[in-house]
């Protein structure tokens, strides 16, 4: 079987966002190869050697500073180099009493900013799927105003690409880069690669039953689900309503808390489409399945979108989707499964949307069609079983020749 060793610096199966997708991947890899795990471990949380029993699990505690600030952390990763540290230090000591691997994988962090601590050593090791790194529409930026200062860091990833030496060596010595989607290939264009392949970091366990929906002509339950974020295109929902007021049986449904949600309630005020539109604001996951399950079609124009996690869940419930034809979601939704629209301006953006909206609206049919290519496609493709299947497939095309025994690099310098 074949060997081979992960690491991602937060890997629970009871937490959100990376850490989760980190776990799933690697309870799906532990029946296909020998995985070995090294990870902080997150005191109060379960133990991670617990949640992967088939895996070989080393951990060390995760800094307690480091969790100080959850938002924080979860975008800057600043323990990174500590982590980066303890991996280097425990794979020279594998490597030196005879432990073998036949691959390596950073699977996290998702930013494309982390140098990497594979670099120092001789093993075929893969990055990724890396994401991220999407910029605000210029049209848009009088609008998604009020953003934190650690994320507008994001404007220094283009200059470290091509000049930062460890960044770039990190991946120019991976025998693969992964990236969520194709645009990731763009955004590294200034970084020496050998091989990029897209992986999309998201899954599905399975797809939902199938609801049984009524829709008539000129009626359509209008569903978005996220972060209430300028970016996420709530604003041009609610905006894209007003636009098919001869159409009063199109209403939207919104869950997901943030700073643009009581100015989505003052827009849908002012256009005169308030009635129509219900805000739920946070609400428990069972409730928003339950909304997955009783509405028609997905809206989710989000224009920085690096993935859409949100697209999978809606998609395994057999809703079409209307999302922006830009980073994740241009390669998740296809023609089969809804509609990708170029993100121009916002009032192009919005009336794009509403000719969307119009003709699903008009179209039981049309909109049947497309849920069913929807929930086809994640099935073909989202499953974690399957994923694993392709990921086992690139490992062994990467690592042909099963290396017996990896080296330890002599030509780095001692830094992370």
């Amino acid at each position: 079987m074949m060997k081979v060793l992960l690491i991602a610096p937060n890997i629970d199966a009871t937490d959100v966002g990376e850490a989760l997708m980190a776990f799933k991947w690697a309870e799906a890899l532990c029946d296909r190869v020998a995985l070995t795990v090294l990870t902080f471990q997150r005191p109060g949380r379960p133990d991670v050697a617990a949640q992967l029993p088939g895996a070989r699990v080393v951990t060390w505690p995760e800094p307690s500073w480091a969790r100080t600030h959850e938002r924080l952390n979860a975008m800057l990763k600043p323990a990174w180099p500590v982590f980066a540290r303890r991996v280097r230090s425990w794979i020279g000591a594998a490597l030196a009493h005879g432990d073998s691997f036949d691959v390596a994988h950073q699977l996290m962090p998702q930013a494309a900013r982390y140098a990497s601590p594979l670099r120092h050593f001789a093993i075929p090791y893969i990055i990724g799927p890396l994401g991220g790194a999407l910029d605000t529409p210029a049209a848009f930026r009088a609008e998604a105003t009020g953003a934190p200062l650690f994320t507008r860091l994001r404007a220094l990833d283009a200059y470290r690409f091509r000049h930062d030496p460890w960044l770039r060596d990190s991946y120019a010595r991976a025998a693969c880069i992964l990236g969520v989607a194709p645009y990731v290939r763009d955004v590294l264009a200034d970084v020496p690669m050998r091989r990029f392949e897209p992986v999309l970091e998201l899954g599905i366990d399975d797809v939902a039953p199938l609801a049984p929906r009524r829709q008539e002509p000129g009626r359509l339950r209008v569903l978005h689900v996220g972060r209430a974020v300028r970016t996420k295109g709530l604003r041009d929902t609610v905006r894209a309503l007003a636009l098919v007021k001869d159409l009063p049986g199109v209403t939207l449904t919104s869950a997901g808390a943030g700073e643009e949600l009581e100015l989505c309630r003052a827009e849908a005020a002012r256009l005169g489409v308030a009635d129509r539109v219900t805000f739920h604001g946070r609400i428990a996951r069972s409730e928003v399945e339950a909304l997955y399950a009783s509405h028609d079609v997905f809206c989710f124009p989000s224009f920085r979108e690096p993935a859409g996690g949100v697209l999978y869940e809606a998609m395994r419930h057999g809703l079409p989707v209307i999302t922006a034809d830009r980073g994740g979601p241009a390669w998740i939704v296809d023609a089969a499964s809804g509609f990708r629209l170029p993100v121009t301006d916002p009032a192009t953006y919005a009336a794009d949307i509403a000719t969307s909206l119009r003709r699903l609206a008009l179209s039981p049919e049309l909109t049947k069609r497309l849920g069913q290519g929807a929930r086809g496609k994640v099935l073909r493709e989202g499953l974690w079983s399957a994923k694993a299947d392709r990921l086992v497939d690139l490992y062994r095309d990467v690592a042909p020749h099963r290396i017996a025994h990896a080296v330890i690099r002599k030509d780095r310098p001692a830094c992370a």
